[in-house]
């Protein structure tokens, strides 16, 4: 017989023959020795007490196997087809119960992770489309110019015009794809943020650096304070990096003429960055959405920029186990307050 063939059923009426042979040559070996019949019918109710007791449990770990084997499959079943109810345990702490446990979790795990890979795949949708939806523009307006240096009689102060506005428009798509890439890259964990402790006033320059240019074409009083002395765990580079986002939002819709001004304040667990500018503030219903990636509002579409900032902004700080709180109402200006623990 092929003993790869064998079945439960027939392994254990083999044993039970093989059983009932022993027992029988043991019976048969006492009465010979003894020839006294009581031991002989005493022998006989033992064999058949342990018999009893043999098939009580062959029945019930039978029963516990056909249990375990039913919710096993029940849970691969649910696994294959991605059913999100919780696989079956058993209370009691045996083999069976350790078993579907670790399924269990294994369930969960793998649940999680094409949970995770739905969500990635819908973020990745998104940014593709909001990339088709940014780039459109700016490469029409190319194609434009483009066709008209190309097919149009032009003087040269006009063509001198034309490649200037298609210089702005490759500028434009530039800025998209640098802003996409680092938001692409700290979102997917490529960059990790370093945190060092260091002067908060030296990242806060470096930031300020980079709009005094654009705050003195509109004559936009740029005040600061800041205590030297203030140290904070930060990474300097992307810190400055989402500074630099605020205060420049900040100038670009404040008029000609306004104010910003930045301070800093050191609290017991965090430090406390305020950028208050005196622009057209932002409605109360918006405030949760200027942080979305290339949220716009319908009014300021025709102040450069392409919503990114702000969001770009927020990533950075969230990263480093801060957040930002803005306060604001129409026509009063607005202040965006960063927040960043100072120990690490």
């Amino acid at each position: 017989m092929n003993g790869g063939k064998l079945s439960i059923n027939r392994v254990c009426a083999a044993g039970a023959a093989f059983l009932g042979l022993l027992s029988a040559a043991v019976v048969t070996a006492a009465f010979l020795f003894t020839q006294n019949p009581a031991i002989v019918w005493l022998g006989l109710l033992f064999i058949l007490l342990v018999f009893a007791c043999a098939a009580l449990f062959v029945v019930f770990l039978r029963r516990k196997l056909v249990l375990f084997s039913d919710g096993l499959c029940e849970t691969i079943d649910n696994m294959l087809n991605g059913v999100s109810a919780r696989p079956q345990v058993w209370e009691e702490e045996n083999l069976f119960y350790k078993i579907n446990h670790r399924l269990a979790r294994l369930y969960e795990v793998m649940r999680e992770n094409r949970e995770s890979v739905a969500k990635e795949r819908a973020d990745l949708q998104e940014l593709i489309s909001d990339i088709s939806h940014q780039v459109k523009t700016p490469i029409a307006n190319l194609q434009m110019v483009n066709a008209t240096l190309l097919e149009q009689p032009l003087t040269e102060e006009k063509r001198q015009e034309f490649l200037q506005a298609a210089n702005g428009q490759l500028e434009k798509l530039d800025f998209l794809m640098q802003a996409m890439i680092k938001t692409s890259r700290l979102e997917t964990g490529v960059i990790s943020l370093d945190r060092k402790v260091l002067p908060i006033y030296d990242t806060l320059a470096a930031a300020l650096g980079g709009i005094l240019l654009n705050a003195e074409k509109k004559n936009i009083h740029v005040s600061v304070e800041c205590p030297s002395d203030i140290l904070l765990a930060h990474d300097k580079k992307w810190t400055g990096e989402a500074l630099f986002n605020i205060l420049d939002n900040s100038v670009k819709y404040t008029p000609v003429g306004g104010t910003v001004r930045v301070s800093v304040q050191s609290w017991e667990l965090y430090v406390k960055i305020d950028i208050t500018d005196s622009g057209k503030g932002i409605a109360e219903n918006r405030q949760g959405m200027i942080f979305k990636r290339f949220y716009r509002e319908e009014e300021v579409h025709d102040v450069e920029g392409i919503g990114i900032g702000l969001y770009l902004a927020r990533e950075i700080i969230t990263m480093q186990g801060g957040y930002i709180k803005v306060t604001s109402a129409v026509g009063s200006g607005s202040t965006f307050s960063v927040f960043l623990p100072r120990e690490l």
